[in-house]
């Protein structure tokens, strides 16, 4: 039996957007030119128990020295610095592994507890511990 696949001569162009994909978006061209998804180049998966949130961040090949994660209440910020791969004398055909820093930003629903959160970097996932602060969980504004 058979396997048809459609074949589509343009779909690695797809990627290499000129006019930048938020351009794409602003005058909704992006269904006509482009049809494969630009990927986020840091996956992150979120889990929350009662008392603290659990944070992974697929980051490969980068060291642990690399890695820095910043938290102001209840924002996180996760940057890698990520290096080029020397040629040694090699002349590459393609280059796809971005090379430069890389930074995530998001929010979660409750301030951090700084002080006693932890990360533990291990086969290229950073796994982040954030203990969700007492004093954000209840916020009462007197009325006046």
């Amino acid at each position: 039996m058979l396997n048809i696949s459609r074949f589509d001569p343009f779909a690695d162009m797809a990627r290499l957007d000129p006019l930048g994909d938020e351009m794409l978006r602003a005058f909704a061209f992006r269904p006509m030119v482009r049809t494969a998804e630009v990927e986020s180049p840091m996956r992150l998966d979120v889990a929350e128990d009662e008392t603290s949130y659990r944070v992974w961040a697929e980051i490969p090949g980068v060291k642990k020295e690399d890695i820095k994660v910043s938290i102001d209440g209840s924002q996180v910020s996760i940057s890698a610095e990520m290096h080029k791969v020397e040629s040694n004398g090699l002349r590459f055909v393609r280059r796809e592994r971005h090379s430069g820093t890389l930074t995530r930003n998001f929010s979660l629903a409750h301030d951090v507890n700084d002080r006693e959160a932890h990360a533990k970097y291990s086969d290229g996932v950073l796994d982040l511990t954030l203990p969700k602060s007492a004093a954000g969980r209840v916020k009462s504004i007197a009325v006046s």
